[in-house]
């Protein structure tokens, strides 16, 4: 389908007409053409499509070749699943390094650097292993556990061993993380979940403390500041401020009640 704005010939439509062409057909084999003129907006609309009398099931696989023939030759974008499990060289750079320096040997790049993938496992593996990270520590590293529980802006959302491969962006809330009959919890602000296929979880957050360690005397006495703060704030500037504030507040309240 096109749409147009031209202005359109006066063989076709007067300028002080009344009339108005709405509907016209022209009909090449093995396609018809349409073209109909919706006033008093004056769009002009054209549609191509393969003719009643000429329609077979040899055109319709010719369309159908066609458009595969169209496809076959763009390339498919690449999943995590579907890249090696071992880190590769960079061999395009070493082989250009050689042809300027043959007699040094070439540095080493980030690739060399990066720990091999763990390949995805064949049957479901019985354990979830978690990393959690803040950028000036890390809570947990390569720890297998039975399930955690991120809070999701979609939700709350449980990963279990053998999850779908997902990115969630965490919201002020609660962090569980189960280990047979424990139960440790974290209050994260804000950051992002990587649940990858081959049940690792990659856990980052902006700030993150276990619930034991929050006062609950000093929850209430910064909700009710920031409360009045929202309630007094003259610029959108310090509504937005104020409103993160609650909202956080909020949330470790509703953690620390839970």
């Amino acid at each position: 389908m096109i749409w147009c704005r031209e202005n359109l010939p006066s063989a076709i439509l007067a300028p002080k007409s009344k009339h108005r062409l709405t509907h016209f057909s022209l009909q090449i084999s093995p396609f018809s053409l349409s073209l109909s003129l919706h006033s008093p907006s004056l769009f002009l609309s054209l549609s191509l499509r393969p003719s009643e009398t000429e329609r077979s099931d040899s055109n319709i696989a010719m369309l159908r070749r066609a458009t595969s023939s169209l496809l076959s030759g763009v390339s498919r974008r690449r999943l995590s699943t579907d890249v090696p499990a071992t880190p590769v060289a960079d061999s395009s750079f070493a082989e250009a390094w050689k042809k300027v320096s043959p007699n040094l040997e070439p540095p080493k790049t980030p690739l060399s650097f990066m720990k091999a993938r763990p390949p995805t496992p064949s049957a479901l593996p019985s354990k979830l292993t978690v990393n959690f990270v803040l950028p000036y520590a890390s809570q947990l590293s390569a720890k297998e556990v039975d399930m955690v529980i991120v809070p999701a802006t979609t939700g709350e959302m449980g990963v279990l061993p053998g999850h779908v491969a997902t990115i969630a962006e965490l919201k002020p809330g609660v962090l569980s993380v189960h280990e047979g009959n424990d139960v440790t919890k974290y209050f994260v602000s804000s950051g992002f979940a990587f649940i990858h296929a081959n049940s690792v979880a990659d856990i980052i957050a902006v700030e993150a403390v276990p619930i034991d360690r929050i006062d609950a005397n000093l929850v209430q006495k910064g909700l009710q500041d920031f409360t009045q703060k929202l309630n007094s704030a003259s610029t959108d500037l310090e509504k937005a401020e104020a409103q993160i504030g609650v909202d956080v507040h909020s949330a470790l309240n509703s953690a620390l009640s839970a």
